[in-house]
């Protein structure tokens, strides 16, 4: 289920696919090119990911049903 713990657990894969494209990026002069693509896509992406999902972990607004009459509804 979603917790607190997909946050750091995302962050760990996030870093050790960072480490692999540091390593791993092909030799060349495009080399700094590949790492810092690849570097800075994980990043995004796993930020957008964070923000989506701790937005929906912890709303700020929360839900009310509009189809209850009144006189059920608790103020």
């Amino acid at each position: 289920m979603a917790n607190g713990w997909s946050i750091i657990i995302g962050l760990v894969v996030i870093v050790a696919m960072s480490t692999a494209a540091w390593f791993f990026s092909p030799k060349g002069e495009n080399q700094v090119l590949w790492r810092s693509s690849l570097i800075l896509t994980f990043v995004s992406c796993y930020l957008m990911w964070a923000i989506t999902f701790l937005a929906q972990l912890h709303p700020l607004i929360e839900p009310r049903r509009s189809d209850l009459r009144k006189e059920f509804i608790h103020h």
